[in-house]
């Protein structure tokens, strides 16, 4: 894996033009269900983040490229999930790991719509939670929001510490505005929505289950 990784790199380091198309084709990977697991995008994207602080690569179409990648990913395996239905699980490559379908089953029902962004973060669940979205029915319009913004956080965070390390911490003299902005509005922004989507899920348990179940009652 580790000559994969770097076999891939210096590729990207000689055809600076296929980079973006690179990235999107790796992000998308380890966006998708169960396809993920075997992806070694993380790596991928910290190197590439070096070559970006280093001057090889542009960041502005790096980052585009790979925040369309991780977007299309999810929504597809959400399309899937959707498609499928509860019994994915029973469907090949799904069935083959029914613990991890489990497990991101358990997940989304605790966290709900923070699971989306969550997810992205949380390594083997970034390959499921999508999918576990569209098999539980989560609202399209809702999905697609924490999709976006969590792939526009997670792409930079992801590059962030390779570009540190090509630009030497200690030595910030001279990083230009847009240097400044991905290296500390991406971890704000990211700070905020996770507050924000605890806020609305510790708002939302606060709300006794009798109290839920009654209205729906009413409702009915």
């Amino acid at each position: 894996m580790e000559s994969f990784v770097a076999q891939v790199t210096q590729f990207i380091a000689d055809n600076q033009a296929w980079a973006g198309p690179i990235l999107f084709l790796l992000a998308f990977g380890e966006s998708m269900a169960v396809v993920g697991l075997f992806v070694p995008c993380t790596a991928l994207m910290l190197a590439t983040g070096a070559l970006v602080g280093g001057g090889l690569l542009h960041p502005v179409p790096v980052i585009l490229w790979s925040i369309a990648g991780a977007v299309l990913g999810d929504a597809v395996s959400y399309w899937l999930g959707q498609k499928l239905g509860p019994n994915a699980r029973n469907v090949w490559p799904f069935s083959r790991d029914k613990a991890m379908i489990a497990r991101g089953r358990l997940f989304f029902r605790r966290w709900g719509t923070a699971s989306i962004f969550l997810g992205r973060f949380l390594g083997p669940l970034r390959a499921v939670v999508p999918l576990i979205a569209g098999i539980m029915r989560m609202r399209p319009a809702r999905f697609q929001i924490a999709n976006v913004l969590s792939a526009i956080v997670w792409v930079p965070a992801m590059l962030a510490p390779g570009w540190l390390v090509a630009q030497g911490v200690g030595e910030l003299e001279g990083i230009g505005e847009t240097q400044w902005i991905l290296m500390t509005g991406a971890p704000l922004l990211a700070g905020a929505l996770t507050l924000a989507a605890f806020a609305k899920f510790a708002a939302r348990r606060a709300v006794p289950v009798r109290a839920r179940r009654q209205r729906a009652g009413e409702q009915a």
